[in-house]
């Protein structure tokens, strides 16, 4: 017994001294409980949970931005989410920036949105309706003071509705040339129509010639256009085959005029049928004041046969030398974290 007592002694002499040793101090502990968590390097693709499709994405100061389609049926598909990030890897959810309760031409498969910045608004031009000739519906424009909105129906009606130079009123890209004009791109059907937007996007300014609607379709073109500008050149890139088939994929053509001519120069993004099939309907950001360049595109998981499984994702969009692009490497990893 007399034992067990000295024991005790001696370990409550030494116990509070040992812990006193390994305790970290009071100004270690809060160092610690200061630092930050490492997030991920790279956000993997997709990069944001759910069926979203058809990505636009764009850069508003120092935050990247993708606004998609969001994947479902036409009747269900009836608003729209928008996604931001400080870094392409964190991406925080900004959910129905815009419905059909606020534009209300508006009834049904909101689609494909292209969105500027102009006089501290943002206008978010939309299809809606899955217009044929004589229906109601086509291509409209929301508006709203900050980039998650939320977004109302600026014109009260479609900007485009009727069917020109058989191009459906969908997938509409606003392109802003280096003079300033804004031009709205746009068609189905394998139709592509060009034409100039009015300063205030209320409406067209005729060309030259008195027409409105330019035809600049190039060789397999079926929707999706999408315009941009390196060395000097206009980049026109659009989506081929069936959206709802595994042969869904993007190519592209180079000119010197957003008018073009445009003579397809390839294929740069397709399916790998080890990471995911149907890869197509994509936009492009560039890093500024750098020659980095992503592409920001749907695809379809592996294994999945719904046609509105479609998700988003990033990777990375090279160039060569001669200034072409090259094939699109799809990845599950995704891009590397990037701030701007």
């Amino acid at each position: 017994m007399k034992y067990l007592f000295l024991l005790g002694g001696l370990l409550g002499l030494f116990l509070p001294q040992l812990a006193s040793a390994q305790a970290p101090s009071p100004a270690k502990a809060s160092a610690a409980a200061a630092k930050p968590a490492v997030g991920p390097a790279r956000a993997g693709n997709p990069v944001f949970p759910g069926w979203y499709a058809d990505p636009e994405a764009t850069i508003f100061g120092k935050t990247y931005w993708i606004y998609p389609t969001y994947s479902a049926p036409f009747d269900e598909q009836v608003f729209m989410d928008a996604f931001s990030s400080p870094d392409l890897v964190t991406w925080t959810k900004h959910p129905r920036i815009v419905d059909t309760a606020r534009v209300k031409w508006a009834r049904r498969a909101m689609w494909a949105p292209s969105i500027v910045q102009k006089n501290n608004r943002y206008f978010l031009f939309f299809g809606a309706n899955d217009v044929h000739e004589g229906e109601i519906g086509g291509i409209g424009v929301a508006v709203a003071d900050r980039p998650e909105g939320p977004f109302n129906d600026y014109l009260g009606k479609p900007l485009v509705e009727n069917i020109h130079n058989g191009a459906q009123p969908i997938d509409q890209f606003v392109f802003q040339d280096k003079d300033g004009q804004y031009y709205l791109i746009y068609g189905g059907w394998s139709h592509c129509n060009i034409a100039r937007l009015k300063p205030d996007f209320t409406g067209f300014l005729p060309f030259p010639d008195g027409t409105t609607f330019k035809e600049i379709t190039p060789q397999n073109y079926v929707e999706g256009p999408f315009m941009f500008r390196r060395g000097g050149k206009y980049y026109f890139m659009w989506s081929e085959g069936g959206w709802g088939g595994p042969n869904y994929s993007v190519a592209y053509a180079v000119a010197d005029s957003p008018m073009g001519p445009f003579q397809r120069v390839g294929k740069i993004l397709q399916q790998d049928a080890s990471v995911a099939t149907g890869a197509g309907h994509h936009s492009v950001i560039q890093v500024p004041g750098k020659d980095q360049w992503y592409i920001v595109y749907h695809r379809r998981p592996l294994g999945e046969t719904d046609i509105h499984h479609r998700v988003t994702c990033i990777d990375q969009l090279v160039f060569d030398a001669q200034g072409r692009i090259q094939p699109v490497k799809i990845t599950k990893e995704g891009v590397a974290k990037q701030r701007l």
